[in-house]
């Protein structure tokens, strides 16, 4: 079974297509399919998610990130560490219990302000054979 890491590339809407071409070209994709998200409050900015060969190199607009299943949230995990600060008095402990449900459906990013969160809406799946 092949190594991956979940990869995120972002999109304008209008060139998703050539976004899709560069992915489907520059990685290895073992699943063949991408899942597609849009910003709930800005519908033009697309989040293109897949899971590639972990010894593949990221290309350009394109992060690491990780999925808690059960509330549909995307994140980073320095954004999951701003988070915690916050939530705990400004400390970070790795063993503290965060309320996922609080993300339900989100991308927690990093940004000048410590973190932001974008609501998502599925968009479209993406699958080749």
């Amino acid at each position: 079974m092949v190594k991956t890491q979940l990869l995120c590339t972002f999109a304008h809407k209008s060139d998703l297509n050539i976004v899709v071409d560069y992915i489907q070209q520059s990685y290895i994709i073992p699943e063949q399919r991408i899942f597609v998200f849009s910003n709930a409050e800005a519908t033009d900015n697309l989040y293109c998610t897949y899971n590639a060969d972990a010894g593949t190199q990221r290309g350009q607009n394109t992060i690491s990130i990780h999925r808690k299943k059960e509330t549909n949230t995307l994140y980073t995990v320095n954004a999951l560490n701003e988070i915690i600060r916050v939530v705990n008095n400004g400390v970070l402990d790795k063993t503290y219990m965060l309320n996922w449900s609080m993300y339900e459906n989100s991308f927690i990013l990093t940004d000048e302000g410590g973190y932001r969160i974008i609501p998502l809406v599925f968009f479209k799946k993406i699958t080749w054979r």
